[in-house]
């Protein structure tokens, strides 16, 4: 039962879309502009830095807060905590608010693993931006950090439980990215230097 419930808590809290109610804020559907993902970066691309930092907190925010929730509502069971992330994450990929259409869930992960330990993911993100700036790929970061996740949970862990539900959440997250892997093979993905180039320093300059 405590298993579902966490889920359940974690799905919840997950349907909740800043990005959508960033767009729909600036009368904008953002899901029908720029990459049409609602997720930070296509907030940033369109709105701008600001818009996309909230975006970006509050995915982060609420995995970590519904992780934090249910290790205090179910202590009994020892991956509740993770298991709210994977609902998160499934929430904010698959939300029934919006016909099971939603984000990537990236920031979703990354508050997984904050809740997990600050470590992991100041390892995952740190690493995850160098490969992405180093080989001038978007997709590397998320793609790094679904092999990094496991590994890392499973070395600071030693617990299989606790391992399991990191490959399940990074299995999630590389189904839902791709179609960024199809688009870089195509060489029509978003290149990262030109992101930080011309979306965070060139246009949100100008305003």
């Amino acid at each position: 039962m405590e298993v579902f419930l966490s889920l359940i808590l974690g799905y919840a809290m997950g349907c909740l879309n800043s990005a959508a109610w960033v767009g729909k804020r600036n009368h904008i559907n953002l899901k029908e502009e720029g990459t049409g993902n609602l997720g930070a970066t296509n907030t940033t691309m369109v709105l701008g830095r600001k818009a996309g930092a909230f975006v970006l907190i509050f995915d982060v925010a609420k995995s970590f807060i519904a992780a934090r929730l249910a290790r205090w509502l179910f202590p009994q069971l020892a991956v509740s905590g993770m298991l709210a992330s994977i609902g998160v994450i499934l929430g904010h990929c698959f939300p029934i608010t919006m016909h099971f259409s939603g984000g990537k869930g990236l920031a979703a992960f990354g508050g997984m693993m904050l809740a997990y330990n600050p470590v992991v993911f100041v390892i995952v993100v740190l690493s995850g931006i160098g490969i992405m700036v180093l080989l001038d790929i978007g997709v590397a970061a998320p793609l790094l950090g679904t092999v990094m996740f496991p590994v890392l949970a499973y070395l600071f862990s030693h617990d299989i439980p606790t391992t399991a539900c990191a490959v399940i959440a990074s299995v999630i997250i590389l189904c839902t990215h791709l179609d960024n892997v199809h688009k870089t093979r195509e060489h029509s993905d978003m290149k990262v230097k030109n992101y930080f180039r011309d979306i965070l320093f060139k246009k949100n300059s100008e305003k």
